[in-house]
């Protein structure tokens, strides 16, 4: 068993070392579209934290004073209830809700959150039965704003229309990107896994003489195609982190009035992403080496 393991990493070796060129463009293309893969991810998680507030075509919500009572929260969603003609659907997020909710939004600005937390609103959002009428929406907006325990009624302005159109214009452009990259990578795999066969053809017509088996010649190349797959994804996730970083800096030390703030990921996700990545990197690999290795054996 350790002979094998040892044969397995000499023929990896000596299969890298005959083909560098090759070697280096097959993990810096697997790089770039692996960093592009998991930046498609990104970008689509930052848009939706700071379009958290108005999903699910919600399209107003009615900010609760922190600290009012049950009934008189029931008060005012029984009275949200009654305008059935007007709003289709309600829902409640409590102040633990909001304050979840708040963490998300001001990620890159923990002042504002610091002094938004010690009197945290609810806050019921609202999806009204017209979204397109605008008149409908004022008399809604004012008619809720005149409730006991509101303190203010927020709609989408235009800005979020705008967001919403740069998320479906950029995530899926650079998600066919990535596809494509990732695709040439695998090419550029197998044809480093084909010149390594070729290259070393006479020892694999000798060492089928001696009786070794169709698995026991592909799994060094195997190896070195995951290996090159698994290089690029870790290459690429660092590259990921320092950029997700270096933008939760920039949003830092924008004003606090400006409207994109939100626009980070902050909650874990990133690493998620990178081992995503990681494991996309080690599957290109392995598929194009695999596929290589089982198309040339015969050399």
């Amino acid at each position: 068993m350790i002979s094998r393991v040892r044969y397995m990493v000499r023929e990896l070796w000596a299969s890298l070392s005959r083909n560098p060129t090759l070697t280096v463009a097959a993990v810096i293309t697997s790089t770039v579209s692996l960093f592009l893969f998991g930046m498609t991810l990104l970008i689509q998680r930052a848009f939706d934290n700071q379009l958290r507030t108005w999903s699910g075509g919600v399209e107003m919500i009615v900010y609760v004073k922190h600290g009012a009572a049950p009934n008189e929260v029931e008060l005012i969603r029984s009275t949200l209830e009654a305008q059935a003609t007007v709003i289709e659907n309600i829902s409640y997020c409590d102040e633990a809700c909001t304050t979840s909710e708040a963490e998300v939004l001001f990620a890159a600005d923990p002042d504002a959150l610091t002094q938004l937390l010690p009197e945290m609103p609810s806050m019921f959002k609202l999806t009204p039965v017209d979204k397109d009428s605008g008149d409908a929406l004022s008399a809604l907006k004012e008619m809720v704003g005149k409730l006991p325990n509101v303190i203010d009624v927020a709609t989408p302005d235009e800005q979020v229309a705008a967001l919403s159109e740069l998320k479906s214009f950029f995530s899926p452009r650079l998600l066919v990107m990535a596809l494509v990259l990732l695709f040439a990578s695998a090419l550029l795999i197998w044809n480093t896994i084909r010149t390594a066969m070729y290259a070393r053809r006479r020892e694999i017509e000798v060492m089928k003489l001696v009786g070794a088996t169709n698995w026991f010649i592909r799994l060094p190349f195997m190896l070195e195609g995951l290996l090159q797959g698994v290089a690029g994804g870790l290459l690429g996730s660092g590259f990921l982190l320092y950029m997700n970083e270096d933008w939760l800096s920039g949003m830092e030390a924008l004003d606090g009035e400006v409207g994109i703030k939100s626009m980070v990921v902050t909650d874990g996700y990133p690493g998620w992403v990178c081992l995503a990545i990681i494991l996309l990197g080690a599957f290109v690999g392995a598929v194009g080496s695999g596929t290589a290795a089982s198309r040339f054996l015969d050399v």
